[in-house]
């Protein structure tokens, strides 16, 4: 821990093993941990100030600025004037204290931005004001019964419990009965245990499905599941309000007392329903709470209801409708399967019963408005799941124990014992139902009919109000659902047009647009009152849901992100993955063109998010899985032995800041995307203490930029003393094992004639260190230059080009408040360069003058595969002899057509070694002459002793020995300038200075007069004299 300067306190003010000032910061007043309450054990007369806070603390027997653990360290919700609660930073701990005016202060809290506005007295005038805000009410929040388990069952229990399970029991049997609901509740009980990792990783908040899907799997498939898993819900509102307008509808035709007519009849309940459950939604969750409890008391009425009625002895009325308490018999019958119509088969029947097994999500939906959703959705979705489960599995036990198949309802049909002609069961029981049974015309039994249990219930009304409930209940749990849901969607913002829905209101932040959304949509699908077509593709939205949860889970534990901490330890990732994997199965099962239009939605619109690109961070498991691949790949790569087939051009381009030199990324860029990788390299020069905060701020901006402007590359930055030390950093260090660069990419120095010599020798020593590294060498110039740094009035890296600011040093060194932020930097006005736009029937001319490896050839071929330069003809030029002209050509024809580049346009420079003319050799001579030593052709040792601290010079022996090759420069800038002057791009081969003989300036003077007075850009390109191409196929 880092130990303050602060004078040493009595033994009586720092008595103990240690006192923490942080931990008590709430329960005084709500200060800070950073802010010292009155009379606090602190020395007064020499405070500590950190980053604007003041903090005396006494930790394990001395003073110290270290915290000891807190939970307001780790949480991220921080309300707006809310005190600081955080940990010291690093410069806090590790800079070098600077007292002044009493105040032991951190010198990098001394430069942190706002240190001057805000002294010690901000965070405690801030800290004093806290306990004076008006308090909040408290918001509605809800345990794991109420919240979760009630709701849960309230969702699952449906009319399917009361009017299809006995007759699903009849076709099935006991046997296959409790296998479809043990199917089926499989997939429910592994999708519960998904959601109950899911929701134990983290702190979960409001929104639901959706938030858990969508904080796991990431933006794209969260998004388009919460977007139809809401709308799912609001139609689910009319589905269920619509059973309940049916039931009442049935009633009030048994009394002959219709309003209108039996399908505008459902119209009128429906919209009178849905309206009284938009009212108690409205009143808020407590009542909206209230009256779920009220509706479970109902349905657990009605059961109870149900199970008495089973052990009261059957009437004679009851048994001429197939009841006859519990006997084996029956059970034996009804144990075994008996298929009727048209959808007597399994899977019919799991298709029908499926749906009333879902409804495991109510809970969760709810998740902002529980006390601790990561304890209360596991244990109540999981209680949910079992007790429904124990009641479908009791109710088609005891039902098909007591109830025969068929039977007719006549009183008339009563026998006695064993009379002859009578065939079936309930024969034994005094009863002749073989007439009905053998013409299927019986309107009673299990078989038959769907209010069965009505019928064996104590008391039949019960039933119906059972049936209310469970409708009722189904409509307002689904009515809540889907404005929650929504509302967190909304917020989010991930699509257009529907903010709007996002605003809360009260104090639980209740979304009331969302409300009157989902019940605009409810009354619209009320008024079709034909739901038949759209109940199907409901059913899939919520089989898709359970898919992507279940896949969420596994996803999450297969990336083996250390983020993925679930506490509850009771799931398996494959089971995961077999659950999602059923769930789409059933999806087709259950109705396979609702199944593909679910799927098609669901891609629609993760083809529009991943088109917007929404810029959330949410540490999604798909970030963790394009790590793990990524990491994979690399880590395979490096066991793969390289060929040159296999070759790939990977640059390190020197660009500095990469906004500056947006023509020198372009290029690269152009013919590395897709391809191969690429490095935008900046040195920033400078003390480490100063330029690492730099670095640390302006990396993510660059980063932003280069992705803003569609380059695929990386951007790395050095801190070093110059900028030769710092490019050897990075052609060292750059790179991922065989992902390494293998070119070097810079620009040309135009200034190197007024530059510093120092900055001259820094940069040919880079291009001699490139090449001692077997890197390839590219060097860009352009007639306008490439530097923009003085249009975006930002720092200057001179080194390669800054003829404006020739004193300024080199490498990227910042002029004072020059430095922008990164979203600054991401946001501005993107320059536009000859490599971003279409070049037309232009030419590329390639002057592979020496034998490389064919790197000269091989980035042209590259660059003109592209579609804004495929228009373009490439020619390549060579040397040769005049005589030979017909055979040299024909050989580089030969050797350009077994490469495959498809270059067919070649000509022969037979004018290579001629004379350039005087004015140019004059000009040349004019160029080097500041260089020159003047020395008269002394001794190699005299000219040493000359030279010594100007190492640039030029001997009148240099000159001599390399006056061919000076001229063959000039006359090749001749040669240029006749061929190419209307090129679009030239790539020519530049010569190589040999170390210790060729002195920098002279190396650059034959750069600058082969490269000089063109029009278009030029590229000095040079291998590393290893092939780069191939004519073979192995």
């Amino acid at each position: 821990m880092a130990e303050l300067p602060i004078p040493d306190v009595s033994p009586a003010r720092c008595s103990g093993r240690f006192t923490i000032s942080t931990l008590l910061g709430m329960e005084e007043g709500g200060r800070g941990p950073y802010t010292p309450t009155e009379g606090s054990n602190c020395d007064s007369a020499q405070p500590t100030q950190l980053s604007s806070s003041t903090l005396c603390t006494r930790t394990f027997g001395y003073n110290t600025v270290d915290v000891v653990p807190a939970y307001e360290h780790y949480a991220n919700s921080k309300g707006v004037g809310d005190p600081r609660k955080g940990r010291p930073s690093l410069a806090d701990l590790h800079s070098i204290l600077k007292v002044t005016g009493g105040l032991a202060v951190p010198i990098a809290s001394l430069a942190s931005p706002g240190h001057a506005e805000a002294g010690p007295e901000a965070g405690l005038e801030e800290a004093e004001g806290e306990p004076g805000r008006d308090s909040e009410p408290e918001p509605v929040r809800f345990g794991w019964v109420k919240g979760v388990m009630i709701r849960c069952m309230l969702n699952i229990w449906g009319v399917i419990l009361y009017l299809r399970l006995p007759w699903i029991t009849a076709q099935a049997g006991i046997a296959l009965t409790w296998l479809i609901i043990l199917m089926s509740v499989t997939v429910t009980t592994i999708t519960g245990l998904s959601i109950s990792a899911i929701s134990t990783n983290g702190k979960v908040k409001s929104g639901g499905t959706y938030f858990l899907i969508s904080r796991s799997l990431g933006p794209e498939l969260g998004g388009s599941i919460g977007l139809i898993f809401a709308f799912a819900n609001a139609v689910a509102v009319a589905m269920h309000t619509v059973g309940f307008a049916e039931t009442v509808r049935d009633l009030l035709q048994e009394h002959n007392s219709l309003i209108v007519d039996p399908t505008n009849d459902i119209r009128i309940i429906g919209v009178i329903t849905v309206t009284v459950l938009l009212g108690i939604s409205l009143a808020g969750m407590e009542w909206e709470a209230k009256a779920q409890i009220l509706f479970f008391l109902v349905i657990l009425v009605s059961f109870i209801n149900y199970l008495v009625g089973t052990v009261i002895p059957a009437t004679a009325e009851k048994q001429a409708k197939g009841f006859f308490s519990y006997r084996a018999d029956i059970f034996a019958q009804n144990f075994v399967p008996n298929w009727r119509g048209p959808e007597g088969s399994f899977f019919g029947l799991f298709s029908i019963f499926f749906p009333s097994a879902t409804g495991i999500l109510a809970g969760a939906n709810i998740s902002g408005d529980l006390k601790d959703p990561a304890v209360a959705i596991p244990k109540g979705t999981l209680m949910a799941i079992f007790w429904t489960t124990m009641s479908y599995l009791v109710l088609s036990a005891t039902i098909g124990a007591c109830v025969v198949r068929d039977a007719s309802g006549s009183l008339n049909d009563s026998v006695a014992v064993g009379s002859p002609g009578c065939e079936g069961l309930a024969c034994s029981f005094g009863w002749n139902f073989t007439a009905c049974a053998q013409q299927q015309s019986c309107r009673y039994g299990l078989s038959n009919y769907y209010q069965s249990m009505s019928m064996v219930s104590g008391f039949g009304p019960l039933i119906t109000a059972g049936i209310f409930g469970a409708t009722l209940s189904s409509a307002l749990a689904c009515l809540v659902s889907a404005p929650k849901v929504f509302q967190c969607l909304c917020k989010d913002q991930l699509y257009p047009l529907i903010g709007f829905f996002g605003k809360g209101y009260g104090r639980n932040s209740e979304p009331i647009r969302g409300y009157l959304l989902t019940y605009v949509i409810a009354v619209g699908f009320i008024l079709i009152a034909e739901l038949n077509a759209i109940a199907p593709i409901i059913s899939n939205f919520f089989l898709c849901s359970y898919a992507l949860i279940n896949f969420s889970c596994f996803h999450a534990s297969i990336t083996n992100s250390p983020g993925w901490r679930p506490s509850f330890r009771y799931y398996s990732k494959w089971a995961a993955l077999f659950g999602a994997a059923v769930s789409v199965v059933i999806m087709f099962l259950l109705t396979w063109w609702a199944a593909l239009i679910a799927f098609g939605i669901v891609i629609f619109l993760l083809g529009y998010v991943l088109y917007k690109k929404p810029d959330v961070n949410w540490g999604s498991s798909m970030q963790a899985s394009s790590y793990n691949m990524a990491l994979n790949y690399s880590v395979g790569l490096s066991e793969v032995d390289e060929h040159i087939k296999n070759y790939r051009p990977q640059c390190l381009v020197l660009t500095g800041p990469p906004n500056f030199r947006p023509a020198l990324v372009d290029f690269v860029g152009t013919f590395t995307k897709n391809l191969s990788l690429m490095l935008c390299g900046n040195v920033l020069i400078g003390p480490r203490k100063q330029k690492m905060p730099e670095s640390r701020l302006m990396a993510d901006g660059h980063t932003k930029w280069l992705m803003k402007r569609k380059i695929k590359a990386f951007y790395t930055d050095v801190v070093a003393e110059d900028l030769r030390s710092g490019v050897q950093m990075l052609i060292q260090a750059a790179g991922l094992g065989k992902m390494r660069p293998n070119i070097l990419v810079l620009g040309y120095k135009r200034n190197w004639r007024t530059a510093s010599p120092e900055s001259l020798e820094d940069y040919v020593g880079i291009l001699h260190d490139a090449f001692d590294f077997k890197y390839g060498v590219c060097v860009m110039r352009m007639k306008e230059g490439l530097n923009v740094s003085r249009v975006l009035q930002a720092h200057v890296n001179p080194t390669f080009e800054a003829a404006e600011h020739p004193k300024n040093g080199t490498g990227s060194r910042a002029a004072p408040g020059t430095a922008a932020d990164p979203t600054t930097l991401a946001s501005e006005q993107q320059a536009s360069t000859i490599f971003q736009s279409k070049q037309g029937k232009k030419t590329i001319d390639i002057y592979w003058l020496f034998d490389d490896g064919g790197l000269t050839l091989l980035i042209p071929y590259l660059l003109g595969r592209k579609k804004r330069w495929g228009k373009c003809k490439i020619r390549v030029f060579v040397g040769g002899q005049i005589n030979r002209m017909d055979e040299e050509r024909k050989a580089i024809v030969s050797l350009l057509s077994k490469f495959r580049l498809g270059f067919h346009e070649v000509h022969i420079l037979p004018d290579i070694n001629q004379k350039p003319r005087p004015e140019h050799i004059k000009r040349f001579d004019e160029l080097i002459a500041p260089f020159r030593l003047n020395d008269g052709f002394k001794d190699e040792a005299t000219v040493n002793e000359m030279r010594q601290g100007c190492p640039w010079k030029i001997s009148d022996e240099e000159v001599d020995k390399n006056r061919a090759k000076s001229l063959r420069q000039v006359r090749l800038n001749e040669i240029l300038r006749d061929y190419s002057r209307d090129a679009a791009l030239i790539a020519i081969t530049p010569p190589i200075g040999r170390k210790g003989r060729c002195p920098s300036s002279l190396y650059m003077a034959w750069l600058e007069t082969l490269s000089q007075d063109l029009r278009p850009p030029i590229i000095l390109t040079r291998g590393n004299q290893e092939n780069v191409l191939t004519f073979y196929c192995q």
